[in-house]
């Protein structure tokens, strides 16, 4: 039986005499809240928005609507249902639009045969998609936390990351399933609601895992997965899903998968993260760029596996120092895969070891969340003894 409190929906969680869950200290220099409204990493106007180099001609020449990433998953799942009669969308509570609003008023406007609630279930939630899939269905799965995939991880790994290799060429596949879950920290989420699982499912051959950053990446990498013919894990930073608000293209455009984006550019220092942490890492960068007189490069993964090798190797070659950023935990984390790699394909050009700045190995405390998030003063301390070893 899976425990009941932590499956409660509301996720602040107060006492008397205030809020007991974990805030930024007061008068601090580095570790203050993301400011963003005005975060580089978001597109504030149209004009930055439309001159995204991926975007195709018809996306760079539409207008754009000020979307939040909820509101931007919301539209390319409207946009693959409206475009693709075998897209389903279905999940715990999806029906009226789930507990973070992502597939609201899709019942509506599809009907119930395409956007429907399933029973409290990951594993038959996740085994149904790969059966739809198998029959040429384009199932859209919402798992509704990512810390209550684990019951459907045999789905996963031993039926959907298979299916085709078992299939001895006859064509047999369960390519166009993709499963959505929200994860990692939202300041207050404790054990059963801050979790960030990625790195078990990049250990998987054939499966992909995305992770976007904000609304603009979140659409277009979203309808790049459900046109996709691999099963995707599509994993979504829910303390961004109404914090991150940008300008985003109204039209449909997509993507692509593993391949990574270099968000700034630098000479001196690579910093590689995905999701939420690359808002921090921004924050930490701005002031060791200005204290340290450095220019730090800070690249978004975007799909963190099968991961873009050459960018990230191409960009370590050219500073000789690297440091990689992740909110969940170290020990046998998506940053230990990186800093082997580059120790591989990088190793003569480094000036200094590859250093991981990630979420320790503990799991997740109520009053003290932050501590176990990568927060700016850490970073900041990560690219001072890079630069200076």
């Amino acid at each position: 039986m899976r425990p009941i409190l932590p499956r409660l929906r509301t996720l602040p969680f107060q006492q008397a005499g205030g809020r007991r869950s974990s805030t930024f200290p007061p008068n601090a220099r580095l570790n203050r809240p993301t400011d963003f409204s005005s975060t580089p990493l978001l597109c504030h106007t149209s004009q930055t928005a439309l001159a995204n180099p991926e975007l195709p001609a018809s996306a760079r020449q539409s207008k754009t609507i000020r979307s939040n990433l909820f509101q931007s998953v919301n539209s390319a799942l409207r946009h693959a249902l409206s475009t693709d009669e075998r897209v389903l969308v279905f999940g715990e509570d999806v029906a009226f639009g789930g507990v973070f609003r992502c597939s609201m008023n899709l019942a509506t406007d599809f009907g119930s045969e395409r956007v429907f609630n399933t029973p409290l279930s990951e594993q038959g939630i996740v085994g149904f998609a790969i059966g739809c899939a198998a029959e040429g269905m384009r199932p859209v799965a919402e798992i509704q936390f990512a810390d209550y995939v684990y019951p459907a991880f045999d789905q996963f790994v031993n039926e959907a990351a298979k299916f085709r290799y078992r299939s001895g060429g006859t064509g047999m596949n369960c390519g166009g399933l993709v499963v959505r879950m929200p994860c990692g920290g939202v300041g207050h989420g404790a054990l059963y609601h801050s979790q960030s699982p990625e790195s078990l499912f990049t250990h998987v051959p054939g499966l992909k895992v995305v992770m976007p950053r904000c609304p603009i990446q979140a659409k277009g990498l979203l309808i790049s997965a459900i046109e996709c013919n691999d099963p995707v894990v599509f994993m979504e930073p829910k303390v961004l899903y109404r914090a991150a608000v940008e300008q985003v293209p109204a039209e449909p455009y997509a993507f692509p998968l593993s391949k990574a984006e270099i968000v700034k550019p630098g000479s001196d220092l690579s910093i590689i993260s995905y999701g939420a942490p690359l808002y921090t890492c921004s924050a930490a960068i701005a002031a060791a760029e200005n204290d340290l007189d450095i220019k730090v490069e800070l690249i978004d993964m975007r799909t963190i596996y099968p991961w873009d090798r050459n960018t990230i190797l191409e960009s370590v070659r050219k500073t000789g120092r690297a440091i990689v950023v992740h909110e969940s935990m170290f020990n046998a984390g998506v940053a230990s895969e990186v800093a082997a790699s580059i120790q591989e394909g990088a190793l003569l050009r480094l000036e200094a070891p590859v250093k991981r700045i990630t979420g320790w190995s503990t799991h997740t405390g109520l009053v003290y969340e932050r501590f176990n998030i990568p927060d700016v003063a850490r970073i900041y301390d990560a690219i001072k003894n890079t630069i200076e070893y």
